[in-house]
């Protein structure tokens, strides 16, 4: 799986559609409720559902990022499933404050 920045990902089991904003530092498996993703051109597979106690929902217009590897994906369409990069939970990322501008 090349997860390179820009790339567009679609889950195998939900509606959720990713973007790739900063690649891993480690090859790795980008999954969303608890299956791998897909490229975004391809057909999902039929028979596929998602696997128990993955059913995060990612947000649209969310990042979410992987701290041990660096990715960052950003949520295009929003889904059911949770994101996981090798069976570890990817995290939201919170906005950054901005300076006060009194």
């Amino acid at each position: 799986m090349d997860l390179k920045p820009g790339s567009r990902w679609k889950s195998a089991v939900c509606d959720a559609e990713l973007v790739v904003v900063r690649p891993p530092s480690a090859p790795g498996v980008l999954e969303c409720g608890g299956q791998p993703v897909i490229a975004h051109s391809a057909e999902r597979p039929a028979g596929q559902a998602l696997a128990a106690a993955q059913d995060g929902a990612a947000a649209i217009g969310k990042r979410y990022a992987d701290p041990t590897t660096g990715l960052e994906v950003l949520c295009a369409k929003p889904g059911k499933g949770a994101l996981s990069l090798d069976g570890r939970p990817l995290e939201l990322k919170e906005a950054k404050k901005l300076p006060a501008s009194d």
